[in-house]
């Protein structure tokens, strides 16, 4: 009988009914040793009943030796004399049948049948549900080839799905399903194709295996992705399991779906840290002629941030932190927001994160997301709204405060994550940044433009209108304190005024005085204070 395990490349094991040996007997067999779940069982109980015998398998031929000495061991410890053939088959596989499985159970029961369940071992890992689309990419790459493909339809969709779930029987089963998708944009000209969940059955190199991807949903939170791989039990199957998932922690470290982007988590962010996921801006790149601000301003911008990211290499030869927190303040509407637009779109490699004062609940994510796409520009819009005086705090916005500035000073001294925080109201972050020293290296004032600003803001959102020299210095003139913000919108009017006259081709004195009128008087101090415009002229 030897011979069969050694010339054969798989073995069937054929039971043969004695009439003597318990039907119960017979059952735990099947159950403890090969793995069989109930519905296998009475498949081949009522085989064995009909025909006389019934086989097990095939089985590569070294299992089925062990499998079948292990039988006969059990048969002589309790004194029976079932007989069990084994017969040699070349057909390591079984065809995969034509019709679909209904059920997941069935899949992996057709997928595994030489494999008793007893000698299946699964290892799962769980990612961040914001690395989707880069998992997914790796999970196409990995398995591109499987022996059948399904997804799973998710009746309970609070449940986190396992193999031990698909595996379940009788009415709690779960059915096979088309496989479900969702776009997800990673700013690119097409979006990633992600899988809700889906179940790959596979085989490398002799060994049979099957991964399960699905959603970890957590509530509250961001859904995560996990992904489980079931193998038969040993060393094989586990050093596969190591690879396969480094190939994935691989793919989620260089994160290539979103670095050197402009980013944020969705408006489902809430004080939790809960997400749906990323969100990719599209800016258009802001040119340095665009950057309109006084001669001090632009040299502590470019000292501070541009040449600052151009020597972090030399800076951290020579022991020094890569690190650095900059703070841009001044009235609103003077352009710290176009600044940071200016500064995302031209910072080489940098990943830039874009985040609000209602956001910092999820300040942990952000950072966990700027660790891993560095270099990256974190960015905190009006901060002072989580940084108003301690004394009027309550415990949740301590707590935010307090995580900012922990964050801020716990990256470690060669990280290369810059801050640039923005406040219109510096007076409220004197006194907490003053209590915690060395989060910021830099205060830069963003200032109301002075005349010189002024003529080259005239010049920048008048670009395309006809203005003469006179004109140009008389809305300079006219301005006088105002922010950028309002002689964009003095340059709209303009143009509106010169459409109703002439078809936009002259600008004349006249709709300067016609646009400062609605601007400052005819729509009182209120809204000279929305437009940007002059304290004075709010008083007038």
């Amino acid at each position: 009988m030897r011979d069969v395990f050694a010339n054969a490349e798989s073995v069937r094991l054929v039971f043969h009914n004695d009439h003597d040996t318990p039907e119960e007997f017979v059952v735990d067999l099947l159950r403890s040793v090969f793995g069989k779940s109930e519905h296998e069982i009475a498949a081949f109980m009522s085989e064995i009943e009909q025909k006389g015998k019934a086989g097990c398998g095939p089985y590569p031929a070294p299992m089925a030796a062990a499998l079948l000495d292990t039988t006969k061991e059990r048969v002589r410890a309790a004194g029976y004399h079932l007989y069990i053939a084994s017969e040699a088959t070349n057909s390591d596989v079984e065809a995969a049948p034509e019709e679909e499985f209904d059920y997941a159970f069935l899949a992996l029961q057709w997928h595994f049948q030489r494999i008793p369940r007893s000698r299946l071992v699964t290892s799962a890992r769980q990612f961040p549900g914001h690395m989707r689309s880069d998992i997914q990419v790796a999970i196409d790459r990995l398995f591109a080839s499987p022996i059948r493909f399904f997804g799973i339809h998710e009746e309970h969709r609070y449940e986190t799905m396992t193999f031990a779930g698909l595996m379940k029987e009788g009415r709690n089963a779960q059915e096979t399903a088309p496989p479900q998708y969702q776009d997800v944009d990673i700013g690119e000209a097409l979006p990633v194709r992600c899988l809700y969940n889906g179940l790959w059955l596979c085989e490398a190199d002799g060994l049979r295996y099957a991964v399960l991807l699905g959603l970890h949903r957590d509530y509250g939170r961001e859904n995560g992705i996990r992904v489980e791989i079931a193998v038969p039990a040993g060393a094989a199957g586990g050093a596969f399991v190591q690879r396969c998932f480094a190939e994935l922690e691989k793919a989620v470290r260089a994160a290539r779906s979103y670095r050197g982007k402009i980013l944020s988590f969705d408006d489902d962010t809430n004080y939790r840290g809960g997400s749906r996921g990323i969100m990719v801006h599209r800016l258009p790149p802001v040119e340095r002629e665009a950057v309109i601000l006084p001669e001090l301003t632009l040299k502590l911008l470019d000292r501070n941030v541009v040449s600052f990211v151009r020597s972090r290499d030399a800076l951290r030869r020579l022991g020094q932190s890569t690190r650095k927190g900059v703070l841009l303040y001044g009235p609103p509407g003077t352009g710290k927001t176009h600044t940071i637009r200016y500064l995302a779109t031209n910072l080489p490699d940098h990943t830039t994160l874009i985040i609000t004062a209602e956001q910092v609940g999820a300040l942990g994510a952000y950072m966990s997301l700027a660790r891993l796409l560095q270099p990256a520009m974190v960015v905190i819009e009006d901060v002072d709204l989580i940084a108003v005086d301690r004394e009027y705090m309550g415990p949740c916005e301590e707590s935010l405060l307090n995580k900012l500035l922990n964050e801020m000073d716990g990256l470690k001294e060669d990280a290369e994550i810059l801050f640039v925080l923005t406040t219109n109201r510096p007076e409220e972050l004197e006194s907490a940044l003053a209590g915690r020293p060395g989060r910021i290296d830099q205060a830069i004032e963003v200032p109301l433009p002075d005349a010189i600003g002024r003529g080259k803001l005239v010049g920048l959102y008048g670009r395309n209108l006809s203005l003469d020299e006179g004109v140009v210095d008389e809305a300079v003139r006219r301005t006088d304190g105002v922010s950028a913000a309002f002689i964009k919108e003095l340059m709209r009017r303009l143009a509106q005024a010169s459409i109703a006259r002439d078809g936009g081709k002259s600008v004349i004195s006249a709709d300067i005085d016609e646009a400062l009128d609605d601007m400052l008087f005819a729509g009182g101090r209120l809204n000279v204070k929305l437009l940007g415009g002059a304290q004075e002229m709010a008083a007038g």
